[in-house]
């Protein structure tokens, strides 16, 4: 479904406009679309620290989730966590909380969402203390249950979360949204009115 427009939209609709993220979750260095499993981390609210053991259990493929309590002043993910997740194959990272060095990811390609933007780093370079955290477990970011493996789907619009057990229904229903969508274009283009169109499609 990478042609597809608006992909975050579509399957949110395909779950009945459920498993959204907080729309302060927007992409902050490459609109690219990101598709993939997620791979949870979950800090602790007020010690916020790096978490670099992460790449010893990612995977190519995987989405970086993290659950930084939606802290906005201490950013928890910078460009050389970009640079080190695309080097493992990681495609993109999804932050509830703050990220910087956007411009070195921007430079990398790498695609970061989160809900701030700063300069502060967490306290673990003075420290040089780097735990706890819990990685793969579930947690909860931007106000959407994420658990490991759910597929998460963002874009320049926004995050949307498929939970594992629901894939198979929400593809197929996403594919006929989307099916139906393109549809309803090619028909606005020919000058159909809003009657005709709902007649046809029963919702735009």
């Amino acid at each position: 479904m990478e042609g597809v427009l608006s992909l975050s939209c579509v399957v949110a609709d395909a779950q009945d406009r459920d498993n959204v993220m907080r729309s302060y979750m927007k992409p902050r260095t490459v609109e690219k679309k990101v598709i993939g499993p997620a791979f949870t981390v979950k800090l602790t609210a007020g010690d916020l620290i790096d978490y670099l053991d992460v790449f010893k259990h990612i995977k190519a493929g995987d989405v970086l989730v993290v659950d930084a309590f939606g802290e906005t002043e201490t950013s928890v993910f910078g460009g050389l966590m970009a640079g080190l997740c695309r080097a493992a194959g990681v495609i993109g990272a999804v932050v509830d909380g703050s990220i910087r060095d956007i411009d070195e990811a921007r430079m990398l390609g790498f695609p970061m969402f989160s809900k701030a933007v700063g300069p502060r780093s967490t306290h673990t370079p003075g420290s040089q203390r780097m735990d706890p955290y819990e990685f793969n477990t579930p947690i909860v970011c931007a106000g959407v249950a994420v658990n490991p493996g759910d597929l998460i789907v963002a874009d320049e619009i926004g995050v949307t979360v498929v939970p594992q057990q629901n894939l198979a229904k929400v593809y197929e229903r996403a594919k006929q949204q989307a099916a139906v969508e393109e549809a309803a274009r090619k028909e606005i283009l020919k000058g159909k009115t809003i009657e005709e169109l709902l007649a046809q499609f029963g919702r735009l």
